[in-house]
């Protein structure tokens, strides 16, 4: 069955019981659609939840899929980070808490879709989202930034807003067309507006051990991006692709089966990357 998530407010969340480091800001980002973004933010984000970690997620693209595939009910919602970047609302008016074990969401709606548009004409218009994170800064173990598969005015944010950046891959031809691109764009706003940032792990997704397609792209993004890339991969899965329909992570809807071990795994290795 579907599940509904909650509409708390921020005031609500639980009380965190461990203490919070440096929180680590990492952008999920590849200009392609359809390679994961939204399930690996969903999915690894609650794994690390459920690790005992605390974790957002900002739904970053307009298609709202972060939002939706955790359950939120984006026509309930009287204000998403389409209001943080636009006018003068704090992130935290906007979170959704404990969606699930340690998991906050900060959600979008196809209002985002003119924040593009908008934000031209915005003062620093490149550093809104940096700006609001810097209030939720020393509240989470991880912040995620899902993406929209563009590199418009709303990525360039989460560039400016990161501390890296994960690029999922997804196992398929033409895998790497326009990683060039993506890559030129991150080494732009590294020299222009945020000097810090790096890649922190490119993830393989989708990948199916029995094509010899998938082990050749595999060598072939191994290759090119060498020890960058997770020793985890993704395996392409009927119930990840049944998860978000049911408005639940894969550690929630199919916890014993191989997609939950896979994110459970990348989690881990995460945890350990630090």
């Amino acid at each position: 069955m579907y599940t509904a998530t909650p509409l708390r407010s921020y005031a609500e969340k639980k009380p965190v019981r461990h203490v919070v480091g440096t929180t680590k800001v990492i952008a999920i980002l590849n200009q392609k659609g359809g390679v994961g973004k939204s399930t690996t933010t969903i999915n690894l984000g609650a794994a690390l939840g459920a690790m005992g970690k605390q974790v957002l997620l900002i739904d970053l693209d307009p298609q709202g899929n972060t939002s939706s595939g955790l359950g939120i009910e984006k026509n309930l919602l009287n204000e998403c980070i389409y209001d943080v970047l636009i006018s003068d609302t704090q992130l935290t008016d906007i979170i959704i808490p404990d969606v699930c074990e340690g998991l906050d969401v900060a959600p979008a709606t196809i209002n985002l879709a003119g924040a593009e548009v908008e934000l031209v004409s915005e003062m620093a218009r490149e550093g809104r989202l940096k700006e609001a994170i810097g209030h939720v800064r020393g509240k989470y173990d991880y912040i995620f930034i899902d993406c929209p598969p563009s590199l418009g005015l709303l990525t360039v944010n989460a560039l400016v807003a990161a501390d890296k950046l994960l690029i999922p891959i997804q196992c398929e031809f033409y895998a790497l067309e326009g990683v060039t691109k993506l890559l030129d764009s991150m080494k732009r706003v590294k020299s222009l507006l945020n000097p810090g940032l790096e890649i922190y792990g490119v993830l393989l997704t989708m990948y199916d051990g029995r094509t010899t397609l998938s082990k050749q792209v595999a060598a072939e993004v191994r290759n090119f991006f060498g020890r960058t890339v997770f020793d985890t991969v993704i395996p392409r899965t009927v119930k990840i692709s049944e998860a978000p329909s049911f408005g639940q992570p894969i550690n929630e809807y199919d916890p014993t089966g191989k997609g939950a071990e896979a994110y459970c795994a990348l989690a881990r290795e995460v945890s350990q990357r630090g």
